[in-house]
Parts: C-alpha cells; sequence; structure tokens
C-alpha cells in the first residue's frame, strides 16, 4: 500500500485533506507540531498525529499543507529524510514557481490546485449550492502539474488530486509557468482585484444614496447575466448602450499595459512577495 505522509495536517487545509485521505486506498501518516492541531485530527476525525520524521520515514508521497511563505523551509528541513523517488506533492505554483524546492532531482515535484466551484454549475443541493470552496460537496474542476520525474508519476498524482479536491470534474494537465499565470496572475492579481473594485464601488453608489441592498441585487444580477454572455455560457449579444459603456468604461478603468502582469518577470515579483 502507498505511504502518504501530510505535513501539517491539523491546519486548515491540512485538515481538510487529511479528512478525504483517510478513508482512501493510501496509507495516511499525519504529521502536525501543534498541540491544538493533533487534537482537532484526533477529535475530529479520530486521526493520531506523528512527528514529521517518522511521517516521511519510508513515505512514498508527501504532501506539504504549509502556508506559500513556508515551503521552502519546510521542504529544507525535510529534504535529508526523503528517499529518492519520493513524490513531493504541493498545493500552490507560488514557491515552486520561485525555486523554493531543494535542488533533488531524484525527487517528484508534483504541483496541483483546484478550480473551486463554477459560477455556472448544475448544483442543486443547498450544502453544495453553498459550498463556495469546493471540497465539501459541490464539484469542481482541477490542475495539476508534474514539474519534475518519471512521467508515469503524473497517474499517482493525479489520483491523489482528485481525492483530496473531490468531486472533481474535469481535470486539466498544465505547466507550473502556466499555473503561475492562473495563480496569482488572472485569478488574484486580475480577477480578485477587479472583483474588490467592484465592492469600493457599490460602496461608492451606496454613499452617493442609492439604497444598499438595492445596489447589491443590482449589481449580483448582472454580474450573472453579464457574465454568461461574456463567457459564452448563453448565447446573447450586448445592447449597443452596453457596448458603448465598455468602449468608454475600460480606457478610464484599465492600464494601457495590464496584460504585463502576465510577464514572466511580473509574475517572478509577484509570487516573491507571496513567499
Amino acid at each position: 500500500m502507498t505511504t502518504i505522509a501530510l505535513i501539517g495536517a491539523g491546519g486548515k487545509m491540512g485538515y481538510r485533506l487529511a479528512g478525504k485521505l483517510k478513508d482512501s486506498r493510501f496509507s495516511l501518516r499525519c504529521a502536525e507540531v501543534s498541540v491544538a492541531g493533533r487534537e482537532r485530527l484526533k477529535n475530529g476525525l479520530g486521526l493520531e498525529a506523528m512527528d514529521t520524521t517518522n511521517a516521511i520515514s519510508g513515505a512514498e508521497v508527501v504532501i506539504l499543507a504549509v502556508p506559500d511563505t513556508a515551503i521552502g523551509k519546510v521542504s529544507a528541513s525535510i529534504e535529508k529524510d526523503l528517499k529518492p523517488g519520493t513524490m513531493l506533492v504541493i498545493l500552490d505554483a507560488a514557491a515552486p514557481f520561485a525555486g523554493h524546492l531543494p535542488a533533488r532531482t531524484d525527487l517528484t515535484y508534483f504541483v496541483t490546485h483546484p478550480c473551486h466551484p463554477p459560477i455556472f454549475n448544475d448544483e442543486t443541493e443547498m450544502e453544495a449550492k453553498r459550498d463556495f470552496f469546493g471540497g465539501v460537496a459541490a464539484k469542481q474542476h482541477i490542475v495539476s502539474a508534474l514539474m519534475q520525474g518519471p512521467e508515469e508519476d503524473y497517474a499517482l498524482g493525479e489520483e491523489i488530486a482528485k481525492i483530496i479536491w473531490a468531486p472533481v470534474m474535469r481535470s486539466h494537465r498544465i505547466s507550473v509557468e502556466q499555473l503561475a499565470m492562473l495563480e496569482p496572475g488572472l485569478s488574484e492579481t486580475l480577477c480578485a482585484s477587479l472583483l474588490d473594485v467592484m465592492r469600493e464601488a457599490l460602496d461608492e453608489v451606496t454613499a452617493r444614496g442609492v439604497p444598499r441592498e438595492a445596489a447589491r441585487d443590482f449589481l449580483l444580477g448582472h454580474m450573472n447575466v453579464l457574465a454568461a454572455v461574456i463567457f459564452e455560457e448563453t448565447p446573447g449579444v450586448f445592447s449597443d448602450a452596453c457596448n458603448k459603456a465598455i468602449e468608454f468604461g475600460k480606457p478610464m478603468l484599465m492600464r494601457d499595459d495590464w496584460k504585463r502582469i502576465f510577464d514572466p518577470e511580473e509574475l517572478e515579483a509577484s509570487i516573491r512577495r507571496i513567499t
């Protein structure tokens, strides 16, 4: 049986993953340093935690469920105990892209990340409809990358990814560089920033006298229909008035060179700040 060592198993993300892996075909070892995390694992999942050295001893797979800022330090601290051929699973592209993993060509590095449940979905149960993060009841897509290691290791990494992010619909294979473009580039630098601006705009029209509930309902409803047309979820075209508003609105809101957020040097700078 393949053994998985889960580092940071008692943390927010680690606890989620432990719950998924404990009943899988894999033998799970939980490593957690905090007393609170160990108690959480025991009381919530019935899992006993152990120290990191014992957890990774002989393990074929090691998952790092720790913050991006700790990936480099944690991976360096366990490097000497990782046997050749071990698969290191990282849950975000930031640290691998920034070069924070050990320079060990005899290890496999597999990076995986959830897309999170899509806005347009077929969920009908309330638990799934309110599962915005995913991994509980709502279906989601995932992306994964084999950064280094034998090609045949991808299948094992993807199997683990489908378990920890379940329920999964599409599983996309991309490169670490492409994943860095998706996050932080597309999802955080672009999408999160624009959504934050939209929230500021909601605050502004509220300050100018529009009842907040009315403004919020109006904005979220228009986000839904406009996104459905723009992302071709439904056939349709915008009115001439809407197209004219976009034509004049984008130059007012966006810099001419905004697409440079996807340039390698900009991604590297962003990820350095994150890690």
